[in-house]
């Protein structure tokens, strides 16, 4: 029996692999590449997909699977824990989007029903293009990256008031007063089933299925809470999205939701692959090619529009000016909830045919341009920061003042970052009497930590100015201890600049980065890719039992090659054929001596461990108190921890002497 769907999701898959070929080879994010596959295989260009109704019901599923992924790694508990900081900055970016682009689309003659809800369009970002991009340039620690990550986790949430205010701003079916009337009792509704699913049912529910011990089951279950949640809030006369966000919310205070969100990934990256794909198909080239100009001029005001909004909102909550522009950059485009939020509105009348094709040509146009945008962030921040711009943009309108009270010092330790890294090194710092000055772009840490007398100051290590009032030029050492690539290259270049003889040490994610920051002016790179797999090669050689000296010259002598060596297969090692692992048959273990065993009282001498099991016993921890290396005549006790050195039948066999047949192993015993 021939499946027509078959054939158009064939067609789909293979283009998608084609064109995902292009877009990596010249780094463009996947979600670009459907977007394309979308156009190239849609009714308006080739024409090769025939049924699109039904690839848009699957692109529906994606969205499903989407919104219920982002609930389940919401959490009500991330929720509560969202930052004031990142709240406003949320509801700054939103709020100044909906108000400019409502009045554009006044100036273009839309009605102020029909403004609003463009307004509310054009205010959301892309979750899924820009995060991806983030993650690829491992920017989501950075400043920029966690006000992005936060503002559009505040737009995932705003968006389901949009999708429950749409109704009312069309003024279908009641009056004002009964809309809010009706929203209230449908927000109530909803609010006590998430609290008592929350409270009673779904930890049950899930408990009870993940007891049955079978993934099949499990994944059923899920899809049940998921699909029944979807279904609730669609009799209701919500949406689907808002239902799978409720879902994935319930799931997420389960003890098994990350098991949950493993099992649903892969259905969620399938479908909303999809989803980009139907957006493509949408378009009409010929309304594109047709009003190409003022698609182009409109996607340009958008761009500065948002990008406006967003980097008011990084000023305003205390960010530097750097901040505040790559912020804007990443959140210039029209997101993946647009899409949602204009099926609703085009079916309840806010947007007429001709408005949904300008709007989808201009949104597709924006993610388009979104990785070039964010490739070519830096270089804009480096030409802003060039002009004359006042000193309260390029600070931000913290209210902790910018190098306030810096001390005179000589032959210091300038720190950048106060993160996890920066608190250990201060505290070494502190405790080894090494003067030291930390600059930190957070304002919150900024205060907290003056209250506590930390020598830490506000502002942008990027600049001249900042690194000058810190004692530049006087320090011994600067530790760039942030993850920001770009912000990292910046610092380096200019305090090399500023102090010739400055040592500067930084930290970067991926080795690839050492040459170009060496390059640039660093005495030392760390990696974390290094030193993870440094730390993992020792604790492997000593499980082993390599002597210690032999690891300390492999791990010599891996620095000394710097990192050649991991990509040259070791072929030019001399130590590593040293590594003789001759204790590969002995291990060390601790057996207990129960008060019923035969040994107590005895001596090591008297049982003759070492005689009859080839057994050495290395210690004897009896309560609180360690008896290293016993002598012959020690006396066993009850209850005594023996640990010893042998071979696995030899420990085997004191083991049953001892009436300890299991064993721990020496890192047990050390906790016990």
């Amino acid at each position: 029996m021939e499946i027509p769907l078959l054939r158009d999701i064939i067609i789909i898959c293979g283009l998608a692999l084609g064109v995902g070929f292009f877009c990596q080879r010249f780094t463009i994010p996947d979600t670009v590449g459907f977007l394309l596959t979308g156009i190239l295989a849609g009714p308006n260009c080739l024409g090769l997909v025939i049924h699109v109704s039904e690839v848009e019901q699957l692109a529906e599923i994606g969205v499903v699977c989407l919104l219920f992924t982002i609930g389940l790694e919401f959490s009500f508990k991330s929720l509560l824990k969202i930052k004031t900081s990142v709240l406003l900055g949320g509801t700054i970016q939103v709020g100044l989007s909906i108000v400019g682009a409502s009045l554009l689309a006044t100036v273009i003659g839309l009605p102020p029903k029909q403004s609003i809800f463009f307004g509310f369009l054009l205010s959301l970002s892309s979750t899924a293009i820009v995060l991806k991009i983030m993650q690829q340039r491992a920017e989501t620690e950075s400043p920029h990256g966690r006000l992005i990550l936060g503002i559009l986790i505040f737009q995932d949430i705003i968006v389901v008031a949009m999708m429950l205010a749409a109704p009312f701003i069309a003024g279908k079916g009641s009056s004002v007063g009964l809309a809010i009337v009706d929203l209230a009792l449908k927000a109530t509704a909803i609010t006590l089933v998430v609290l008592i699913s929350v409270k009673w049912v779904a930890p049950r529910f899930i408990f009870l299925v993940a007891g049955l011990r079978s993934q099949q089951l499990f994944l059923l279950g899920i899809v049940m809470v998921a699909l029944g949640a979807t279904w609730l809030t669609s009799t209701l006369g919500l949406s689907l999205a808002l239902g799978a966000f409720i879902a994935g919310l319930i799931v997420s205070e389960s003890e098994f939701s990350e098991r949950a969100l493993g099992n649903i990934l892969p259905f969620k990256d399938l479908f909303t692959s999809f989803f980009f794909v139907s957006i493509g198909m949408l378009l009409d080239l010929k309304f594109v090619f047709g009003n190409i100009v003022t698609l182009s001029t409109a996607t340009v005001i958008v761009i500065s529009l948002k990008f406006l909004a967003a980097g008011t909102a990084a000023i305003t909550i205390g960010l530097p000016l750097r901040t505040a522009i790559l912020t804007g950059i990443a959140l210039c485009q029209v997101g993946e909830f647009s899409f949602v939020l204009s099926e609703t509105g085009f079916g309840l009348g806010l947007i007429d045919p001709r408005t949904y094709q300008f709007f989808l040509g201009l949104s597709v146009l924006t993610m388009i341009l979104t990785p070039f945008l964010i490739e070519s962030g830096n270089r804009v921040v480096r030409f802003a920061l060039s002009l004359p711009v006042p000193s309260i943009l390029r600070r931000g309108f913290s209210r902790v003042r910018e190098h306030q009270g810096i001390p005179k010092m000589n032959d210091h330790l300038i720190i950048v970052g106060f993160g996890i890294g920066g608190r250990n090194l201060s505290q070494v710092a502190a405790s080894a009497g090494i003067p030291k000055v930390i600059i930190e772009l957070n304002p919150e840490t900024v205060r907290n930590e003056r209250s506590k007398n930390v020598p830490i100051f506000y502002g942008d290590a990027t600049t001249a100015p900042v690194l000058r009032h810190t004692g530049v030029t006087r320090a011994r050492a600067l530790v760039i201890m942030i993850s920001d690539p770009g912000a990292t290259r910046r610092i380096i270049d200019v305090a090399r600049r500023l102090n010739p003889s400055l040592y500067i040490i930084t930290r970067t994610r991926f080795i690839s980065e050492i040459e170009v920051l060496s390059n640039l002016g660093a005495n030392e790179v760390v990696t974390e890719e290094y030193e993870a797999s440094i730390e993992i090669l020792v604790r492997v050689l000593r499980k082993y039992l390599t002597p210690r000296d032999d690891i300390d010259k492999f791990v010599a002598q891996i620095r000394a090659h710097h990192y050649r060596m991991f990509r040259s297969s070791f072929h030019e090692s001399t130590t590593i054929s040293d590594l003789t692992l001759d204790f590969s048959e002995t291990e060390i273990s601790s057996v207990r001596v129960l008060p019923t065993s035969s040994a107590v009282g005895k001596s090591i001498k008297d049982l003759q461990i070492r005689k009859k099991f080839g057994v050495t016993v290395l210690a004897l921890k009896r309560g609180v108190n360690l008896v290293t290396n016993p002598s012959a005549d020690e006396k066993m006790m009850a209850d005594d921890v023996t640990v010893v050195l042998g071979g696995p039948e030899g420990i085997s066999n004191l083991s049953v002497l001892l009436n300890a047949p299991e064993k721990m192993s020496i890192y047990e015993t050390k906790s016990s």
